[in-house]
């Protein structure tokens, strides 16, 4: 098995003139006459991150032979949406970095980046309209809608040490898995695949997704500041029960429990390194990467009629990326 990050490099690879065309669209797209928009929205963009949304929309409609450029908007469209929520995001969990850089919202203020991220999702409907496409508008339409659903879900859940596993999952499903579900439903769509096409992709997307996800919460614990760009128990100090707190809860020593829900409740990352230690010895990373592995199995499950090639195999790769890498 070849490193993540190889991983990831050869996964672009293969679509590399899709994604600079699609850098092309976002940075013409990006314009605005307000010039704290176009700075705003610079940083961010500019900060990079994995792509993994657009990338999908990009293989998957190359994998059903796609030929023509509405792929790209899409692609320049949906990783709009995700930024706007990276915003709106670090406003609401009162971030300080992302992807190793400060935040905006640290940056330039709270105000400033809700209101760009505004501009960001009225400009991903605008490029959404401009397709003429009412398949589409529905696709991305009901996810920012369900992910302002998962939004508000989130936000129920904070400092709340009883919500259940259930619960949480379903907050990913919404929040996280959504906007990977829409972006592979788009890539086959755009390239007229049958229903049955499109709704494997959004499979594909939605357990990608998921995976992802628990990965990241597993990072949140055991990742490298450095590599994950964003501090370490970020989660805890949040008041965020995510899958690893929830295990520990119902698995460890009753003083495990009453000191997790009392970390929870108040936000305190004091006693980080005990909480870190409880999860470690206790199989709580371990059982979130065991639903991460599945997930992708999932994931790979729903390409079984996917037709055969370079694209089909960078998808695969994605799902075992999903779960392999540190950062």
């Amino acid at each position: 098995m070849s490193t993540p990050a190889t991983s990831q490099n050869s996964i672009i690879s293969t679509i590399a003139p899709d994604m600079d065309a699609v850098n092309g669209v976002i940075r013409a797209r990006l314009h605005s006459e307000v010039p704290l928009v176009n700075q705003i929205a610079e940083y961010i963009i500019s900060a990079g991150g994995k792509r993994i949304r657009p990338v999908l929309v990009l293989l998957v409609a190359n994998a059903y032979s796609y030929q023509g450029a509405a792929h790209h908007e899409l692609a320049a469209v949906v990783e709009f949406i995700h930024t706007a929520t990276l915003l709106h995001d670090d406003v609401v969990d009162e971030s300080s970095l992302r992807r190793g850089r400060a935040t905006a919202n640290a940056l330039f203020g709270n105000a400033a980046s809700v209101l760009v991220g505004d501009f960001l999702y009225s400009r991903s409907f605008q490029m959404m309209v401009a397709l003429d496409n009412m398949r589409v508008m529905q696709i991305l339409s009901d996810a920012t809608n369900v992910i302002a659903e998962g939004e508000v879900l989130q936000l129920l859940n904070m400092h709340d040490p009883d919500v259940t596993e259930e619960s949480y999952l379903k907050v990913i499903r919404s929040k996280t898995a959504k906007l990977f579900e829409a972006a592979a439903e788009l890539g086959a769509l755009v390239s007229g695949a049958s229903d049955a096409q499109i709704a494997a992709a959004g499979e594909y997307g939605r357990s990608l997704g998921t995976a992802f996800q628990l990965i990241d919460d597993v990072l949140d614990y055991a990742g490298d500041a450095s590599e994950i760009g964003k501090n370490v128990g970020d989660d805890l100090r949040e008041g965020k029960p995510t899958l690893p707190l929830i295990y520990l809860m119902e698995h460890g020593t009753e003083a495990q429990r009453q000191l997790v829900r009392a970390c929870i409740e108040s936000g305190d990352e004091q006693h980080f390194d005990t909480i870190l230690s409880a999860i470690t010895s206790g199989g709580a990373l371990d059982y979130t990467r065991r639903a991460a592995e599945a997930q992708a199995d999932r994931a790979i499950d729903a390409l079984g009629n996917m037709p055969s090639g370079p694209y089909k195999d960078s998808l695969l790769q994605l799902a075992r990326f999903a779960v392999d890498r540190t950062h």
